[in-house]
């Protein structure tokens, strides 16, 4: 860790953490500057949940060092409380007391007084549009209110860096716009966001910078555009005529495949995108026109970053 620490808001060194025989992690290590939004990417068991429990302090590593707002993790895990705030999958309210109650509660926990708190929650209930929800019971919230509420709990106590575990997982796409645009907010007044993620838009739209992990190891980092061009600047959609030209197609094609789809016959490889190109791509495979059966092209997404790069789909389990 020989960054500048006014500049990093997160550093972490050889990160590791195992549960028996399992290693979740193993030597992970990250940057992530003040003031930015920055996506942990990987499929589920990556380590993603225990990179962020870790930084939390409610995980001590096995191995390797970290520090959050230019804090040990482990030496001065007060003082890094004292600095952040996570949110999880989950929005951890009170259901049965109203809007209000549980941001004054939460102002009440971080030692502000009576007056104070009071009018934290107001001005946090209407930063997150829930001004006019406020004396409404959290029970008849609906899931995108519920999540606006719980980003606004988390600010209560104004943190430096938040960590947000897959702060939309189940909400409609109505409700995670919402979100994203209090993420986008957030980055703009100074806060450091920590993302974890399985929902690739999401760290297109909102990242600056993109971490990918798989089986607790760093495989990929970088802005969006550079891990897209990494794979391929433009992807080639072949759909082939049936199984038996699917499997000869892949064989021939298999340095190139970033994207495959046995149930809809489809085989995605990197191309520049110019027509020569994909002539010369279509002529090589199929000279006698009879495997192809259409094609289209696309501009790379972090989809094909991720199969490429770990072999599955985001949403589904890795090796961990």
């Amino acid at each position: 860790m020989d960054h500048d620490e006014d500049e990093w808001a997160v550093q972490a060194h050889g990160l590791g953490k195992s549960y028996g025989a399992v290693r979740v992690l193993d030597g992970l290590d990250l940057a992530v500057r003040r003031g930015s939004v920055f996506a942990l990417l990987g499929p589920n068991g990556a380590g993603k949940t225990t990179t962020v429990r870790i930084l939390a302090t409610l995980l001590a590593p096995d191995a390797g060092r970290a520090r959050v707002a230019g804090h040990d993790v482990v030496g001065e895990r007060s003082r890094v409380r004292r600095a952040i705030s996570l949110t999880g999958q989950f929005a951890a309210l009170d259901e049965e007391l109203t809007g209000s109650e549980n941001l004054r509660m939460m102002a009440r926990l971080w030692g502000l007084p009576r007056a104070g708190a009071r009018g934290r929650a107001v001005e946090l209930l209407a930063r997150f549009g829930l001004a006019e929800a406020a004396g409404r019971r959290v029970s008849t919230y609906s899931g995108g209110m519920r999540r606006r509420l719980d980003l606004a709990a988390s600010l209560v106590g104004e943190p430096s860096v938040i960590f947000l575990d897959e702060p939309t997982t189940g909400l409609d796409p109505r409700s995670r716009q919402e979100v994203w645009d209090i993420v986008t907010e957030l980055a703009g007044s100074g806060v450091t966001v920590f993302l974890t993620t399985q929902y690739l838009e999401e760290a297109d739209r909102l990242a600056g910078q993109i971490a990918v992990i798989d089986g607790g190891r760093l495989v990929a980092e970088g802005t969006a555009a550079q891990l897209k061009q990494r794979v391929a600047g433009e992807r080639l959609d072949l759909t082939l005529a049936g199984p038996e030209a699917y499997e000869r197609v892949a064989a021939l094609l298999e340095p190139r495949i970033v994207r495959r789809d046995p149930g809809r016959l489809l085989i995605g490889v990197s191309t520049t995108g110019t027509a020569q190109d994909v002539r010369d791509l279509l002529d090589g495979v199929d000279p006698s026109r009879r495997l192809v059966d259409r094609f289209a092209v696309h501009t790379a997404s972090l989809d094909d970053v991720f199969m490429t790069l770990t072999g599955h789909n985001a949403k589904e389990p890795s090796h961990v």
